[in-house]
Order: C-alpha cells, then structure tokens, then sequence
C-alpha cells in the first residue's frame, strides 16, 4: 500500500527522511513569523484604538461639559426664580475644562496620525507636562462633589423645581438622553479614573522595543499616583468638613446625643487627661505640631485684638460724626474764625470722614471679620485632634488591632497629617492678610491726611496764625495743645472724682429685696453694684445688667486670676470681671448704739442724732458755740472715704457728696486726711462738753 511503500521509505532512504524533516521544519518557522507577524498587527491596531479612544473620549468629554456649563447653566439661570445655589453645582468646572482644553490642543498640535510611532510619546509628554494642573483642578472638583449632590438632592425634594430643570436639560441638550445634572457632573469623576485605565491599554498593546514604551509606563504610573493623591485629598477633606463645622446645640439637644457608648468614650478621655496632668502616664507629644499651634494660637489672639481695636475706633468715629457743632451760633459775627471753622467742620463731617470711615469698613473691618470666622475650622480641628490623640494613646500600645480601632487610629493620623499640612500655610496666608490689612490701613489714614490738608489748604490764609512762618507756628500750635491737655486733664480729673464718690440711688422694691437678701446671707461689706452691662463670654460666666447687686464670695477664680471675682447674684453663682464691680456704700438707717449718747431726756430734745443739713441764715458769731463730732467709729472702705473714731472731732466740708446726696458728707478728720463718712454717724455737740461716757486713758 502506499503508508506502507512511504514507511518503507522512511526506513530505507534516510536522505528523503532529512530533506522531508527539513521542508517540515522550514513551514512551521514560516507559520510562526507569520503567526508573530499577525499577533503585532493586532497589537499595533489595539494600540491605535486605544489611543484614538483615549483621544476621541478626551473630546466628547469637553463636548458635554461645555453644554453642562454654558447651555444648561444660562437656561437655569433664566427661571424664575432661579434655583437656589445654582453656582455651587458649576464651582471648579471651569478650572477642569480648561485643562482638558489644554491637553487637547497638545494631543492635536502635532501633524502626526495615532499609527505614527512618534505620536505615542507626543502624547505621553503632553499628559506628564499637564499633570499638575490636572491634579490640582480634579482635586477640588472632586472634593465638592458631595455638595453637588447635596444641592441636587434639595432640587428633587422641590417636584415643581425639578420637573422645570429636566425641561430645561432636554431642550438645552436634545441630542443627549439626560434625565438630571448629575448625567453631565459626573464625568469628571468618571474620566480622571479613566485615564490610568486607557494608559495601562496602551501599554499593554506597545512593545517593550518601542521608543516610547519607558516614556508610557511613566506616564501610567503617573495617572495612578495622580489618582491616589487626589482620592487621599479628597478623604482629608471630608475628614476636615466632618469636624472643624461648629454645631449649635441646646442641652437637650446634648442630653439625647448621650448614650453608653459616648459616656465610656468620654470617660476613658477623661481618665486619660488626668493621667498626664498627674504625670502617671507621659503625654504623646508633638513638637512640629505644637509650634504650629502655639503660632496660631499667636494669631487668632491677635486677630480678635485687631478687630476690636478696629470696631471701637470706628464706634468713636461714628460718635463723633453725630456731634453736628457746626449747627451752633457762636454768636461772633464779623469774626473769620467761626465761619472758616464751620465750613471745615461740615466739609469734614459730610465728605472726609464720612467716606474715610465706609473706606475702612470695606478694605479693613470686614476682611478682619472673615478672617476671624476662618479660625472657626482650624481651631476645632486642634481640638478634636486633642480627643483623637487621646483614644490613639489608649490603643497606640496594642500589637492587634479590631476594626473599630483601627479607624481610631485612621482618623487621628489622617488629622494630624492635615494639620501638619495645611495649618503652616493658613498661618502664612493669615499672616500676610494682617500684614496687608495694616498696610491698608495706613494707607487710608495716608489719604485722609491728604485730603484734609488739601481741604486746609483752602483755608489757610483765613485762619489765625496763618501769618506766623513755620517754626513760630508749630511753637505756637505746641504750646496749645500743651496749655488744652492740661485742661482736659483737669477736666478728666474732676469727673473721676465725682464718678468714684458714693451716691445712693433711689432703689426698685425688687433691688431693695435683693440687696436685703445679699446683705443678711453674706454681710454689707461683700455687696458690690455693676457698673456696666456684663456679658458673659466663657464658662460660668454670668450676664448682669448696670445696678445689679452681687455679693463677693471669692476675689479670684480657681486658676488665681484676680481679674474674675466669684459672686452670688441672689441665687446664681458665677464670675464677673472685677473691673465691672464697685463697692456699694449704703447710709444705715439704724446705726449701732453709741456709748456716746447716754445724755438725759431733756438735753435730746436740743440736739440732733443724725448730721441732716438745714439750709438757713446763720448768725455768724465771733467764736463757735457746737462742733461735729463721730458718734460711731467708721472705717473706710475706700480711697475715697475715711476713718473715724467715736467722739473724734470733725470738721465739715461739705455737707452733702459731689451729686448732692446728703446721706454722705466730705469732712476732714483730727489728721488731715478727708475723706465721705455716713451723715447719720456724726452728731453736733455743744463746745467745751465732753461726751459722757468719753474717757481719754
């Protein structure tokens, strides 16, 4: 047969064996070149799809977001009214357009074609240049996007509001079947994860021979790095908006939040905290952080010290554009200096100050009032920080961790690392804010002397003096403004005096029970009156209005500080600046018994008990016939009282304090020293009698 004739063959022509061995082997080297041959032709063509992809899908991408961000977002704003926060759905969408913008017109700035062996490094480069700016707009676009669907979702609960937005999204876009915005607000999300997928396609369809192919895979090792960086921004931000937001609770509200688990919690943090404060356990600490702290701790104290300094100059400026003296009749006519000095005063208070004053509120007061609430979020997360740190030292020492844990200690290095991050650069911008606030500042002082001296200018030769040459004038103007402070200062003077003088005002049957109140609980020399209204701006602080009496029970709070007093307002208990706080004097209606005035029945008829001034004519004789003596002994309880014996000789001043009041008299004692004393302690005796009862030893 012929299997047996080609065997045979085989067996007995080795010659036709090799040469047929040879032809077999010759075919299976062609059908493997033409095998690897068709294997690069496919890998060539996957390539190129995935290039075009990455290309083409880089278009259509910008296509919809200009439709999302121009079509759809003019429509809306047409309704009326327009939805609520419609500019939050769009923030950062402009910043990532422009970068796909920009990465496009690299992609298509070269001539070549995607089969073009070039192309692929083109397109490397243009993404590796681009990469920052890529990072930094996805970022932030990427980190609001749980706003976006926030805001989404308040649109939906609205069924009216929601039905006009789908109309308006399917005649703006006819050509895309959209049934919400988050169709169009999505992408971004969706193609800064797709680029690492399309590079790795490419790279795995590119040969390792190919030029570019050290070039692609930095590049796809980049995108993914790209990716984990703007997914771990985006968890530090959710982190921060989770803890530095500052809730406005009522007790109730903090009552029903407790439960077993947030009591053991707190507790445990508790017990922490006073380990280290007694030195039982050592405290984890932190010393990069804790200059980052104490800086901005410099800071915010600084800030709010600004700000108030600028609020009451600005209240002070406002009072005195309410003084209109230019209204007044100086009655001097024929006279140039009440004229010129009315037309400046008006020119001032109408024009300059006023618009120096809106000037100030708008480039100073309300940057430092933003920049004041700013601090809101730094300084909680410094604070939930404190309690992270102490649930991660309870669990720092433990080898196996649960999953609870864990996210303990998750939580607490992902805030330390955003503190240690992002607290130096607020601290930086805050900084240069100040800086530049005060600079501002003086520049608008700056102007405002320009302006008046322009203003002045005017005037200047109707004014007096105005003929003097410079340095006669400034000697002149020096020794006014020496001769008008000495004035005021005396001025100054006189009214502290009379402010600092005991008065008793006619008191409310409320007062009058309080202060009986206080006065038997803890005695009259502990009664204190507020000067001013007290708001209370820290813990167990009280709120009391001008005239409230309060009873002293500590002149210090428990850390020392002498500048909060301890004080028991008729039933709450709590601190009051001592600044607030002034002594009450009260004139006793029923003084003690004085061992002074055990005179007969018929001699009290003849005297008076108590100093109660009688405005009559007085017969002015050659040597006096009584003088005033103390009745009780006193001591006083200011710089503006003195201390008298019982039977001491006294002299009377005047006999009524400086706003009139005659249960106080201003006498001068044996010593010299004056001082007010209670009315009803003096008594007038006859000349030359000695009190009974008195006894010099």
């Amino acid at each position: 047969t012929l299997l047996s004739n080609y065997g045979d063959k085989k067996l007995y022509f080795p010659e036709i064996k090799e040469e047929m061995l040879a032809e077999e082997a010759e075919e299976a080297k062609k059908r493997r070149e033409e095998e690897e041959e068709e294997a690069k032709e496919r890998k060539a063509q996957r390539q190129r799809l995935a290039i075009e992809e990455l290309v083409q899908t880089e278009k259509n991408y910008l296509k919809m977001l200009q439709i999302c961000s121009v079509n759809i977002r003019s429509n809306l704003k047409q309704l009326q009214p327009p939805p609520a926060n419609l500019d939050s759905l769009f923030l950062y969408i402009e910043d990532v357009m422009d970068v796909s913008r920009r990465l496009l017109s690299l992609f298509n700035q070269t001539h070549l074609q995607p089969e073009d062996p070039h192309y692929l490094e083109t397109l490397c480069n243009s993404f590796l240049s681009l990469s920052s700016d890529i990072e930094a707009a996805y970022k932030e676009y990427l980190a609001n996007y749980n706003n976006i669907s926030v805001v989404e979702n308040g649109y939906k609960q609205k069924e009216a509001l929601w039905k006009e937005i789908i109309r308006v999204i399917k005649l703006s876009a006819p050509e895309v079947n959209a049934t919400s915005l988050s169709f169009f607000l999505v992408m971004p999300v969706q193609q800064i994860t797709r680029y690492p997928l399309l590079l790795q396609t490419i790279q795995k369809h590119t040969e390792p021979a190919h030029p570019a192919y050290a070039l692609l895979e930095q590049t796809a090792h980049t995108s993914i790095a790209l990716n984990c960086r703007i997914n771990e921004y985006k968890r530090f931000r959710e982190v921060a908006d989770k803890y530095k937001k500052t809730e406005s609770l009522t007790i109730r509200d903090k009552i029903n939040r407790l439960n077993t688990h947030s009591i053991a919690k707190k507790t445990a943090r508790f017990s922490q905290h006073l380990k280290h404060e007694t030195g039982i356990k050592p405290k984890l600490v932190d010393e990069e952080f804790d200059a980052f702290e104490g800086f901005f701790n410099i800071l915010e104290n600084g800030i709010l010290v600004l700000l108030e300094n600028v609020e009451q100059y600005l209240l002070h400026l406002q009072r005195f554009l309410t003084c209109k003296t230019e209204e007044f009749d100086f009655e001097m006519d024929g006279e140039k200096s009440p004229i010129c000095y009315k037309e400046i005063t008006t020119a001032l208070r109408q024009w300059i100050l006023p618009t120096f004053e809106k000037r100030t509120r708008t480039l100073v007061h309300k940057p430092l009032c933003a920049l004041r609430d700013l601090l809101v979020g730094p300084r909680n997360l410094i604070r939930k920080r404190l309690d992270k740190l102490l649930d991660f030292e309870m669990i720092e020492s433990k080898s196996n961790l649960s999953y609870e844990e864990q996210a303990v200690a998750n939580t607490y290095r992902t805030i330390n690392t955003l503190l240690l991050n992002e607290l130096p650069r607020f601290n930086g911008l805050a900084l240069q804010l100040i800086w530049s606030m005060l600079g501002t500042f003086s520049c608008l002082h700056r102007d405002l002397a320009a302006d008046m001296e322009q203003m002045f200018q005017s005037f200047a030769q109707q004014l007096p003096h105005s003929s003097l040459d410079p340095s006669a004038f400034w000697k002149w103007a020096e020794s006014e403004v020496l001769e008008s402070g000495r004035k005021l200062q005396t001025v100054c003077r006189s009214v502290e005096d009379s402010l600092n003088a005991p008065a008793v005002q006619p008191l409310s049957p409320s007062s009058q029970r309080r202060l009986k109140q206080l006065t038997d609980k803890h005695g009259s020399g502990k009664i204190y009156q507020v000067m001013s209204t007290v708001a209370g701006s820290r813990d167990l602080d009280l709120n009391l209005t001008r005239g409230e009496f309060v009873a002293v029970i500590s002149e210090a709070d428990t850390r020392g500080d002498k500048r909060r007093w301890l004080v028991d307002a008729g039933g709450r208990r709590g601190y009051v600046s001592s600044s607030k706080l002034i002594r009450y004097h009260q004139a006793m209606e029923d003084p003690p018994p004085s061992p002074l005035l055990n005179t007969p029945l018929d001699v009290t008829e003849r005297r008076r008990h108590s100093y109660t001034p009688v405005y009559k004519p007085m017969n002015v004789m050659s040597q006096p016939c009584f003088q005033v003596m103390a009745a009780y002994s006193f001591t006083a309880r200011g710089n503006h009282e003195v201390s008298v014996q019982a039977g001491e000789p006294v002299r009377v001043l005047e006999p009524h304090d400086k706003r009139g009041n005659p249960e106080w008299s201003l006498v001068e004692a044996t010593g010299g020293q004056r001082g007010y004393v209670p009315s009803n302690y003096l008594t007038v005796m006859p000349m030359g009698a000695e009190p009974p009862g008195f006894r010099v030893f």
